[in-house]
C-alpha cells in the first residue's frame, strides 16, 4: 500500500464520520494522477500555497489602506488567521484538516487591492464578487490561465465563504465562521491600534457574553464552537454567543468600517480602481499576454478580462499602474 492509501485509511480510523474523507472526494474537473504521497485535499493545499495569488496577498489591503505600522493586518495575515482558526475547530472535531486548510488559504485570493473598496469600484462598472473572483483564480487564472484543477469540495468551500454562502462540507462551514471570527477580533485589534476604538468603546453587553480582550474574546468564540458542533452535523454557536459575535460585527461596521478616520481614503482607491478599468478597456493590450489571449479567446468577456487583471493587482502595483498613466512625469533632458 503507498503512502498516499495508508494516509487515507487513518482517515477512515480516526476521522469523525461527519468528516470528508479524501478518499471520497467528487474529484476534480478534469481527471488526472493521484500522488503517492498526497491525498487530494493536501495536494490542493500546496497549490494554493505556491500560487502567486497567494503570495501576493501580503500587499493586498485587510482594512487600513497602504499601513505604516509594520503590526497591521493585510490580506496575507488575515488568510493565515482565518486558516488556524479553522485548523484548532477541525482538529478538535475530528474534521478533515487539510480541507480546511485548503480552503481557508484559498477562500480570499480573488480579493482586489484596497480591501472592499476594490471590490466596490469593480463592482460598480462589472458584475464583481471577491467570493465568485477567487473561484475563477483558481480555476482560470493561476497557471497562466490552466488554474489550479481543485477538487470540488475545495472548490465549493471557496466559493461559499460568506455569510451567505452554504458550504456542502461540514469543513467549508468551519471556515465560513472561522473567517468571521478572525477578521472580527483581528480588526477590532487593529483598530485599537489605530487609535479608531478603545476596549471601552465595545458595548458592555457583547464584552460581558465574549469577553473583555480580542484574545479572550476570540477564545470564547472558538471555544463555543466545538463545544456547540461536538459530534453533531452542523458547525454552530451557542444563541448568546452568536448574538453576541453578530452584535459586534454590526458594532464594527458603524464604528469601523464606515469610520472616516479609517475609511477617508476610500473613495481615492474607488477612483483610482475604475480608472484604471476604464484605461484596459480602451487599452487592453497594455496588460500582459496572458490576459489579451483570454480576451481573444472569445470566452470571456473583455470587462471580465480586464477585472481579473485589476483584482489581482496589490495595492502598491495598482498605485504604480495609475501614477505611470495619469500623472505626468518630469522633465528629464
Amino acid at each position: 500500500m503507498i503512502i498516499r492509501e495508508q494516509l487515507e485509511e487513518r482517515e477512515l480510523e480516526y476521522l469523525s464520520p461527519y468528516a470528508t474523507f479524501s478518499k471520497n472526494s467528487k474529484g476534480r474537473m478534469m481527471k488526472e494522477p493521484e500522488c503517492d504521497i498526497r491525498p487530494v485535499f493536501q495536494r490542493d493545499r500546496d497549490r494554493i500555497l505556491h500560487c502567486k495569488s497567494f503570495r501576493r496577498l501580503k500587499q493586498k489591503t485587510q482594512v487600513f489602506l497602504l499601513p505604516k505600522g509594520d503590526h497591521y493586518r493585510t490580506r496575507l495575515t488575515h488568510t493565515l488567521e482565518v486558516s488556524q482558526n479553522a485548523r484548532t475547530i477541525a482538529k478538535a472535531l475530528r474534521l478533515n484538516e487539510d480541507l480546511v486548510e485548503a480552503i481557508a488559504l484559498g477562500h480570499d485570493l480573488g480579493h482586489t487591492p484596497f480591501g472592499h473598496a476594490g471590490e466596490r469600484a469593480l463592482n460598480a462598472v462589472y458584475h464583481f464578487k471577491h467570493n465568485e473572483q477567487s473561484l475563477r483564480v483558481v480555476d482560470r487564472i493561476e497557471k497562466q490561465g490552466e488554474g489550479l484543477n481543485l477538487t470540488w469540495e475545495v472548490r465549493d468551500g471557496i466559493l461559499n465563504h460568506q455569510t451567505s454562502g452554504k458550504p456542502h462540507t461540514l469543513e467549508g462551514q468551519v471556515v465560513r465562521l472561522s473567517d468571521k471570527i478572525a477578521y472580527i477580533n483581528h480588526d477590532i485589534d487593529d483598530a485599537i491600534r489605530g487609535d479608531i476604538l478603545k476596549e471601552s468603546d465595545i458595548p458592555g453587553e457583547y464584552r460581558r457574553t465574549l469577553g473583555n480582550s480580542t484574545k479572550v474574546r476570540l477564545d470564547t468564540m472558538i471555544h463555543n464552537v466545538i463545544i456547540n458542533s461536538m459530534d453533531r452535523p452542523q458547525i454552530q454557536m451557542s444563541e448568546d454567543v452568536q448574538n453576541a459575535m453578530i452584535g459586534l460585527r454590526s458594532f464594527l461596521f458603524e464604528h469601523v468600517y464606515k469610520n472616516p478616520k479609517a475609511k477617508g481614503e476610500e473613495h481615492k482607491a474607488i477612483h483610482m480602481i475604475q480608472q484604471l478599468y476604464e484605461y484596459y478597456i480602451q487599452n487592453p493590450d497594455l496588460m500582459p499576454n496572458q490576459y489579451l489571449l483570454a480576451i481573444h479567446s472569445e470566452t470571456n468577456p473583455k470587462e471580465q478580462v480586464v477585472c481579473d487583471y485589476i483584482a489581482g493587482m496589490t495595492d502598491n502595483y495598482a498605485v504604480k499602474k495609475f501614477e505611470e498613466y495619469f500623472i505626468p512625469e518630469s522633465w528629464k533632458n
